[in-house]
């Protein structure tokens, strides 16, 4: 069965890189992403324009090329996070979240009894086909699926010691854009108001042994948070680095004379 090098990583104090993959339907993209150097991808089904089917395609193939796919979910509702975790998802993350009775009950969706309550529906290819017993698979795919909470308000903010008690959180993916909206600076990521909140967020993070991080739009705003310990670190988009590096290239072709 396959291991989720992502999460025990967090776990070992690691600092792995993702990015938003959205847009572009094609599986071919999780190899493109390994090859590049990252090592996840939150497949967008909040915001993203993807069907189950396509999770589905992106999940495995992505799981095949070693990229780890977490999904990111609409709404907490229990059949999209355990149907995305039947199609392939290596792991779950739940947006807006603000609500630590909600979160728990979340996170026990993602988890086999006894550590919580996902039906058992999975199927062959998501354990290789292996001949295993049913407690050997519950035992292993609880121990490898990464679990993944979005702050992305003020009052989450400020609620965040008791939102990141709840147990069983392996990572905050912190969302600038909402948050910088909640907070009154919208788009200005590196405002000292935002950076006071998601330095806030760092270290309560830390403190309950939680793996700190956030999406980010720029290699700048990236390193910015890398420097200051974010280690579930996003960069950048499946479209966005299409548009970036077919800009870059129109622009120099038509500079030339």
């Amino acid at each position: 069965m396959r291991k989720n090098e992502v999460r025990h990583a967090l776990k070992r104090g690691e600092l792995r890189l993702g990015t938003n993959f959205g847009h572009l339907r094609s599986p071919e993209i999780s190899r493109l992403l390994v090859a590049a150097g990252y090592h996840w991808a939150f497949i967008d089904g909040e915001h993203g324009n993807f069907d189950l089917e396509t999770i589905q395609d992106i999940c495995r193939v992505a799981n095949l090329a070693g990229l780890c796919p977490v999904v990111r979910v609409a709404e907490l509702h229990y059949s999209l996070v355990a149907r995305a975790l039947d199609c392939g998802a290596q792991g779950i993350i739940f947006p807006r979240m603000e609500d630590p009775k909600l979160l728990e009950t979340a996170l026990s969706w993602t988890k086999f009894p006894p550590a919580g309550v996902r039906g058992y529906g999975l199927m062959a290819p998501q354990i290789e086909y292996e001949p295993l017993n049913f407690n050997q698979v519950i035992e292993h795919v609880n121990d490898n699926t990464l679990t993944v909470l979005q702050i992305e308000s003020k009052r989450a903010v400020e609620a965040r010691d008791e939102i990141l008690s709840v147990p069983g959180i392996d990572a905050v993916m912190i969302g600038p854009a909402d948050l910088s909206i909640s907070m009154g600076v919208p788009g200005d990521f590196q405002h000292p108001i935002m950076v006071d909140a998601m330095e806030k967020i760092r270290d309560t993070c830390e403190s309950k042994g939680i793996a700190p991080g956030t999406q980010t739009r720029t290699v700048q705003l990236a390193k910015f948070w890398k420097e200051r310990g974010m280690r579930f670190l996003g960069c950048g988009s499946d479209i966005g680095f299409l548009y970036d590096k077919a800009g870059e290239t129109a622009r120099s072709i038509m500079a030339t004379t």
